[in-house]
């Protein structure tokens, strides 16, 4: 089989990709590796001010924990768990006769992946969480 060169770019083929639970599994996946390997490169230079001392480095901890980090932390989050669970899947497609079922395995692994982004968002949240409802009480 020839592949030939189109005059197409690389966005315009993925957008014309078929947009079933494979295409959009196959576009989770490469998203959420980018994002992965992005921020290795970003955790990599956070750690660089253990080299300036311990006043630096707690300073930016507690800049850490501050709500826009804390829903950035979220954000990573969901990137691991995409990443994650898609590779279960396609895992699970590679042996046996996992091929036949894939459009299953990708719902039931996207819907434990939304369960289990809300509980860690409640457990990131907690304590801005139990603020607001301290509140009403």
């Amino acid at each position: 089989m020839k592949v030939e060169k189109t005059q197409e770019g690389y966005f315009k083929l993925v957008a014309s990709y078929k947009k079933e639970s494979g295409g959009w599994a196959w576009i989770i996946h490469r998203i959420s590796g980018l994002a992965l390997t992005a921020y290795l490169y970003v955790h990599i230079y956070a750690l660089s001010t253990l080299t300036k001392g311990k006043e630096a480095f707690d300073a930016e901890m507690a800049l850490f924990q501050k709500p826009l980090f804390k829903l950035l932390e979220w954000l990573l989050f969901a990137f691991v768990l995409a990443h994650t669970l898609n590779g279960i899947r396609i895992v699970l497609v590679d042996f046996g006769r996992g091929a036949y079922y894939h459009k299953k395995a990708f719902a039931y692994l996207m819907i434990i992946g939304i369960i289990a982004f809300l509980v860690m968002g409640y457990f990131i949240f907690s304590h801005e969480i139990g603020q607001i409802f301290a509140g009403l009480i």
